[in-house]
């Protein structure tokens, strides 16, 4: 993992110099902005898709262009000041600043971390100290699914050596569907739902439900906050819009996501809409995009358990709620 920080911060030192396009506009025409997503094409990113179809981000002066290549790092290249955002996690802007990536999460779109831990039922797994002595499917040694069975496994007092982790790629259901694995890591809002459609029985147990963490939202850069304060705030007041829109409408968010996200059609609507309405679950806050100090610290805390940083990261400069509507 350190070595996959060092090479996100070799990236982008040898971008330091450049400077963005993607964020420039002439008065009165559309600033293009291309957001890198971290993901394909998906339901889940319904939010997004109702900020545009709804004209939330043009009314802001701003026209979006989603970039779902999982080669480009969204956050080095946010760092270094060649894009003015992405989508990203809290542990990845942690584990950017850690090397002195100067990113700034300023918008939090998830306010629980979407992880669960599914296992079959005759395992009698009801709490984080039962995965002790385990063998446990996750897709590797990295990623939300990582930081979220660690944050399980101190949370059960358990030492990570006392489980065998196995990394078996992105092929949780598979690996649980064929019996190769009978505890798997994964999305709350993807393998729970994809597998009980298949009449397959299952125990899942959240993270959220013993672990208050950061998840996904809208990173930016100090550079960006210091010249273009409110691009920032344009930015996170036309998302807000969108996710309350998605909350308040399911249905017209799935509608709008078939224009998006282009096999959705052909997949089952009732499961997509269960994808959507549990995905809504992680999204749903008092104060849309409210970033919790605690959680920011629970997350810092865990990272240094992990020995995946060496101290814990100054939080006044790794995140702000200046700009939350």
């Amino acid at each position: 993992m350190k070595k996959v920080v060092l090479l996100m911060l070799g990236l982008a030192i040898s971008l330091m110099g450049c400077t963005s396009s993607n964020s420039t506009n002439e008065a009165g025409s559309l600033r293009h902005i291309k957001l890198p997503m971290g993901y394909i094409p998906n339901i889940q990113y319904a939010p997004f898709y109702m900020t545009v179809e709804k004209g939330y981000f043009a009314e802001e002066n701003i026209e979006i262009e989603f970039d779902y290549s999982f080669e480009t790092d969204g956050v080095a290249l946010t760092g270094a000041g060649k894009l003015p955002f992405a989508v990203a996690s809290g542990e990845q802007v942690l584990l950017a600043r850690a090397q002195g990536l100067p990113v700034v999460y300023a918008f939090a779109w998830y306010q629980q971390f979407p992880i669960s831990v599914i296992s079959a039922p005759e395992l009698n797994i009801s709490e984080p100290a039962d995965l002790r002595g385990k063998k446990i499917g996750l897709p590797g040694l990295f990623g939300a699914n990582y930081i979220g069975l660690e944050a399980l496994l101190f949370e059960g007092g358990i030492d990570p050596s006392e489980v065998e982790m196995d990394a078996i790629g992105f092929n949780q259901v598979e690996a649980y569907a064929s019996g190769n694995s009978d505890i798997v890591v994964g999305y709350a809002a993807n393998e729970p739902i994809v597998l009980a459609s298949q009449n397959f029985s299952l125990n899942e147990m959240r993270v959220a439900d013993y672990a208050q963490l950061i998840a996904n939202g809208i990173v930016t850069s100090e550079m960006t906050i210091e010249d273009d304060p409110e691009l920032v705030r344009s930015m996170t007041r036309a998302l807000a819009r969108g996710i309350e829109d998605t909350i308040a409408n399911p249905d017209e968010a799935y509608e709008i996501s078939l224009k998006y996200v282009e096999n959705l059609k052909d997949q089952d609507k009732t499961v997509q809409m269960q994808v959507l309405n549990t995905s809504i679950e992680f999204w749903k806050a008092e104060r849309t995009g409210y970033s919790d100090p605690q959680a920011w610290e629970n997350m810092n805390n865990l990272l240094v358990k992990m020995k995946l940083i060496d101290a814990p990261v100054d939080l006044s400069k790794a995140f702000t709620n200046e700009f939350v509507p």
